[in-house]
């Protein structure tokens, strides 16, 4: 397997008159192909982590190298870019957009990359939402699906620019208990059936147990021996 993303000594500090640190000295590496979870405490420096290693905040020292590049000194250009090429997330909330249909959620990232015309574009959002059992509501808006529904709908649109990591952040802390299994199968089979990799912060340990690997982290710092309670 070759190795996706991969974190050095990555730290990220608040500055202040108490300076707060979130993560400290994290080395890690995510495989091809690989579902792994981070776990930890409420407030240990989870999200943070998988927000620097999607790019979305910049490491206050260490570095982020996705797909064989190191990301250190990016422009916030280069890091849309890199975003937008090679990742895809999805958090607790879907954050779709109301006034669009679900179709056009979906076809949002690739109109930005702009690697697609249309019908292929339109042809590829229609495949993914059919493989996520939501295609039957592509003309509908969020706000006429369920909690589940809108989730499959974010996951489609995480995928739709072919990432090479999927980033996740609670994805089922919003749902209930029936959606809530279904999204976890989801996203291990994308692994499974796509060959994504799939970093996901989870709370939940029947996610982690499905998980190739996990990653625990206590007060910003790896911690292989912290179980959840």
């Amino acid at each position: 397997m070759s190795t996706v993303l991969r974190a050095r000594q990555l730290t990220r500090i608040l500055p202040g008159e108490v300076p707060t640190t979130l993560v400290r000295g994290i080395d890690l590496s995510i495989e091809a192909g690989e579902f792994v979870c981070i776990m930890g405490p409420s407030g240990s420096g989870k999200s943070s982590l998988l927000y620097l290693l999607g790019l979305l905040d910049v490491p206050s020292s260490g570095t982020v190298e996705l797909d064989g590049v190191n990301t250190q000194g990016f422009s916030d250009d280069q890091l849309t870019s890199a975003r937008l090429a090679k990742l895809g997330f999805v958090f607790q909330f879907h954050f779709l957009l109301a006034e669009f249909t679900v179709l056009d959620n979906v076809l949002l990232p690739m109109r930005r990359l702009g690697k697609l015309g249309d019908s292929q574009a339109r042809a590829r959002a229609t495949e993914l939402l059919a493989r996520l059992d939501v295609a039957e509501h592509a003309h509908k808006h969020p706000s006429q699906l369920s909690g589940g529904q809108r989730q499959r709908v974010a996951i489609a649109r995480a995928l739709a620019n072919d990432p090479l990591v999927l980033l996740a952040d609670e994805p089922t802390g919003n749902l209930d208990t029936a959606s809530s299994s279904n999204v976890r199968q989801i996203l291990h089979d994308l692994t499974r059936e796509m060959g994504k990799s799939v970093l996901a912060v989870t709370h939940d340990p029947r996610f982690a147990a499905l998980a190739d690997r996990r990653i625990n982290v206590v007060d910003g710092q790896l911690d292989p021996d912290w179980q959840p309670v």
